[in-house]
């Protein structure tokens, strides 16, 4: 595979609705007969699904702080014959002070934009403003030499009116506009706690994405978008697996409990001589009996709390493999299942596989969010102790009884301030509330 040319839709600031119209044009490349694939920037999750959703492609993520350059070269690598990528938050938002200050990047969309040479087309939401939309364009055009504008998104344009007032503002700066998207309210997706529900559970994900499309054909100049594409700068690629193999047959929970679950992880794996198999919990399913390891990935587990308390099929497989020395492995919301108890938001108690001694509970949210850096504290599958790693946490649980394992890690934010400890391991069984993205170092 190579890199494909490509081009990063971006915004002013989160909100700007950079995702519809991400979604929209990818859909309706797709119906032209494009071989379009997608990325996020950023450690998300959620997005990520609806993109393969438009495309039939895994979306990969790709993370300037928590990726190594080697890890995403690898990752941006595709047979497609174009790559469109959705930022995150806005344009040059990032984790702290700046690519000097930081080996790996300050993770924004910027941050790609540099390393990959790849033109922005910047979304504007410009449903209440007119002609100060030029001084915002700008701003961000000229703000960093190095990141290139492309063109310009208008997006909740209200009338034909608006739509000539905002062009004309933005005529003289010589930025093409690309499009002028109309105000849609149909085009709204319902959102939860950890942010939009996810692509699975949408109660009709293909008209949406067909709606989309629709609106983005009317509205967007797609030969103009495809042609500013371009060639990625050159790197080098081959790096290690961001997470050592868990075992050589890996089954994995898979299903709206389980879903988190970072494309480029599984692809170092299976490059790694892995073998990979899928169960779903919420379906009663074992993992593999012949598995030598278990890995449960984040998702939604507290919404679906009683199913897995009464999944005894699920529970018991995943006890064996454990009793039998397989490592088992769960990362947030696979490590809340691990504990003994679950507490919903409803106040309601919901046994768990109680592999390891702690209980979780929604009763009293409380949002933990943000990257970290996470040294082991003992010798795991993933490495030796002292072995380092970069990835996140996001989650709004509260934690209780986690004294009595051996803690898993110790953590700093992306500033390198300490956080204390997190997690915990006992025998094979080990996990936390972090969601790893790749090792630190080389």
């Amino acid at each position: 595979m190579s890199t494909p040319p490509g081009l990063i839709v971006a915004a002013p600031s989160s909100g700007s609705g950079k995702t519809t119209i991400t979604l929209g044009l990818l859909r309706a490349l797709r119906r032209r007969g494009v071989d379009v694939a997608s990325a996020k920037v950023g450690p998300d999750y959620i997005d990520p699904a609806f993109h393969a959703a438009a495309t039939g492609r895994p979306c990969p993520n790709l993370d300037s702080w928590a990726m190594r350059p080697k890890t995403l070269a690898a990752t941006r690598r595709s047979d497609s014959d174009v790559l469109v990528v959705e930022g995150v938050m806005g344009l040059f938002d990032g984790a702290n002070l700046g690519e000097e200050h930081d080996p790996f990047g300050d993770g924004s969309t910027a941050s790609i934009a540099r390393r990959t040479g790849w033109p922005v087309l910047l979304v504007v939401d410009a449903a209440r403003q007119a002609q100060s939309v030029a001084a915002l364009v700008a701003g961000f055009a000229n703000h960093d030499p190095e990141v290139r504008l492309a063109g310009i998104i208008l997006n909740k344009v209200g009338s034909v009116r608006h739509e000539e007032m905002l062009r004309r503002a933005l005529l003289p700066d010589g930025h093409p506009v690309l499009g002028a998207v109309r105000t849609d309210n149909t085009l709204a997706r319902p959102s939860r706690h950890l942010g939009l529900v996810q692509a699975g559970e949408h109660p009709d994900l293909e008209a949406f994405l067909e709606l989309a499309a629709d609106r983005m054909e009317a509205d967007l100049d797609l030969d103009a978008i495809l042609a500013s594409a371009r060639p990625a700068a050159a790197s080098t690629a081959g790096a290690s697996p961001p997470l050592p193999p868990l075992g050589q047959r890996i089954a994995i929970a898979r299903d709206p409990a389980f879903a988190f679950c970072y494309p480029h992880i599984l692809a170092g794996w299976r490059s790694a001589g892995a073998e990979i198999s899928l169960f779903s919990p919420l379906n009663d399913e074992a993992p593999a009996g012949d598995a030598d390891a278990v890995f449960l990935p984040g998702g939604y587990p507290e919404l679906h709390a009683g199913r897995l308390a009464a999944s005894a099929g699920y529970a018991s497989g995943v006890r064996r493999r454990a009793e039998e020395g397989a490592v088992i492995y769960g990362e947030c919301g696979g490590y809340m299942v691990l504990g003994e108890t679950l507490t919903d938001a409803d106040g309601t108690v919901h046994p768990m596989l109680g592999l390891l001694p702690h209980a979780t509970s929604f009763a009293e949210p409380k949002r933990h969010l943000g990257y970290r850096i996470a040294t082991a504290l003992a010798d795991i599958p993933l490495g030796p102790a002292g072995s380092v790693w970069r990835g996140h946490e996001f989650h709004y649980a509260s934690e209780t009884g986690s004294d009595a394992a051996t803690p898993l890690f110790r953590i700093s934010d992306a500033t390198g301030t300490g956080l204390g400890t997190i997690g915990g391991c006992a025998g094979s069984v080990f996990g936390s509330f972090l969601h790893l993205i790749d090792r630190s170092g080389a």
